[in-house]
């Protein structure tokens, strides 16, 4: 066999992402949190930016003339600031030049600017910390306390302290008493296990120490609750009886009548089946929206940007003239550049991502006016494709602008997708939202008769009634969307 190279020319398109372009997307798709933590991160990565400090109507010479200076940038190309890797280093040191002088221009060298800003930014990091709530009190915790009271031999104090700490966090015996007694380490029998868990299972919170779900219902049982008895056959026997709504068959197999069994049921779903929910203290996420929508006086809806926690930031003037120091090491200028470049892109991305957001935002109202005049039934069929087209954008970008992005409204509060979404069309040909056929369900539910509900198909009958044509495969599918139980657990018996 021979081998031999040979070369050939070959044309094929690709495309390729510029760095910039890149940073461009990561911060249009950031909601306002994630993007005040990235600047705060660059501030501390890039020597070269500065955060810009406002107290009250004073402002200092230095930030008004970076702010000058990053106007002029985006309105004068002659004095844009643009360093380019593959350019002429000349004309690249005009442009500085010229960057520089417009600065100048506006710099009162008699007013130097305090240089303490991200000291004092540190500082309210720090007071913020000293001002942190200490860890909350744990289950374990509150379980352990409780032992004083109790009256236990030291051993049997040994082995309720070792036995609390398989209770898991929602409040049952994590593991079996079997394990616990092998892995102790004193010989205790299971029977012994046994008996401390009892003591647990009476101290508070009520069902606490149970090993499934029927142990700690009736564990909550006390000689005050009403329809005891009652209550211990149905969490005994009927628990899935009563998850599927089969009171029917729990009245057949019990005797009781059904008014018995309802009342009992009241009490039962006033039992807590996780006794240790209300110590698990979980980061509960909030909503910052990035936009506010606001009616005017003549009923228009003006955008604005909720972006006044975004720090400001600008290029420092210092390190500016040493990179136009012709004498300085080129090692340093070097580094300067890369430094200065990641600036300027980062600024423009974020300015870049202000006039993104707002203008998709703008359009979206546009189109979604009925929703914010009438209410959420209103909300018109909208894909992004159309928002695209008007903005003048491609899709991926108004998909990146409205991504885990949240709107302030009359209407509320709602994450910018909300008002994206297909639809269909009306026995009248009349294009309708998908939201709207789910509303019109929530409301065909909740005016039904509950001792005879509408099944499924019942509900797809009274949808085309009112001029929405859904197949049945729709209905329920968004019947479980909307979390309403079949018709059968919707039903309401009677005596």
């Amino acid at each position: 066999m021979r081998l031999d190279t040979t070369m050939t020319q070959r044309m094929d398109q690709k495309m390729i992402l510029a760095p910039r372009m890149i940073q461009s997307m990561e911060i249009l798709q950031l909601p306002i949190m994630a993007l005040q933590e990235r600047i705060q991160q660059e501030l501390q990565e890039n020597p070269v930016l500065e955060l810009k400090e406002v107290s009250g109507d004073e402002q200092t010479s230095e930030e008004e003339a970076s702010a000058a200076a990053t106007e002029s940038e985006a309105t004068n190309p002659e004095t844009e600031l643009v360093i380019d890797e593959a350019g002429d280093k000349e004309l690249e040191f005009e442009r500085l030049e010229a960057f520089d002088r417009d600065w100048e221009d506006r710099y009162n060298e008699e007013h130097r600017p305090s240089r303490n800003g991200l000291d004092e930014e540190g500082d309210k990091k720090h007071d913020a910390m000293q001002n942190m709530p200490s860890r909350p009190q744990s289950l374990q915790d509150y379980l352990n306390d409780q032992l004083t009271f109790l009256d236990c031999t030291p051993d049997q104090l040994g082995l309720l302290r070792f036995l609390i700490t398989h209770i898991s966090e929602n409040g049952y015996l994590a593991v079996p008493t079997e394990e616990i007694a092998k892995s102790y380490d004193q010989p205790v029998s299971v029977a012994q296990v046994e008996e401390v868990l009892r003591m647990v299972q009476k101290l508070e919170p009520p069902g606490v120490g149970a090993r499934n779900d029927k142990e700690c219902l009736l564990l909550q049982l006390t000689p005050e609750t009403p329809h005891r008895e009652v209550l211990r056959v149905l969490i005994t026997n009927h628990l899935e009886d009563i998850a599927h709504n089969r009171l029917p068959i729990i009245q057949r197999r019990t005797g009781f009548d059904l008014g018995t069994i309802k009342e009992a049921i009241d009490v039962l779903k006033h039992l807590n089946p996780w006794p240790g929910a209300q110590f698990t203290h979980e980061n509960i996420p909030y909503v910052v929206p990035d936009i506010a929508v606001k009616q005017t006086e003549n009923g228009d809806y003006e955008v604005r940007l909720l972006d006044d926690w975004v720090p400001s930031i600008y290029i420092s003037r210092r390190y500016l003239e040493l990179y136009r120091d012709k004498g300085a090491d080129p090692k340093a200028k070097e580094y300067l550049k890369r430094k200065i470049q990641a600036a300027q892109w980062l600024m423009e991305a974020i300015e870049q991502r202000r006039h993104t957001l707002e203008k998709v935002t703008k359009a979206i109202i546009q189109h979604q006016r009925a929703f914010l005049d009438r209410g959420p039934e209103l909300i018109e069929p909208l894909k992004m494709q159309q928002i695209a087209d008007q903005v003048g954008v491609h899709v991926t970008t108004v998909s990146r602008a409205v991504d885990d992005k949240w709107v302030q409204t009359p209407r509320g509060i709602f994450p910018l997708k909300r008002f994206f979404g297909g639809g269909t069309h009306t026995a009248s040909g009349e294009e309708v939202a998908w939201e709207t056929i789910k509303q019109k369900l929530l409301e065909i539910i909740d005016k039904e008769d509950k001792s005879n509900p509408f099944s499924d198909e019942d509900l797809v009958n009274k949808l085309h009634e009112s001029g929405y044509p859904v197949v049945l495969r729709t209905v329920t599918k968004y019947r479980k969307m909307l979390n309403m139980p079949s018709s059968r657990q919707r039903k309401e018996w009677t005596t």
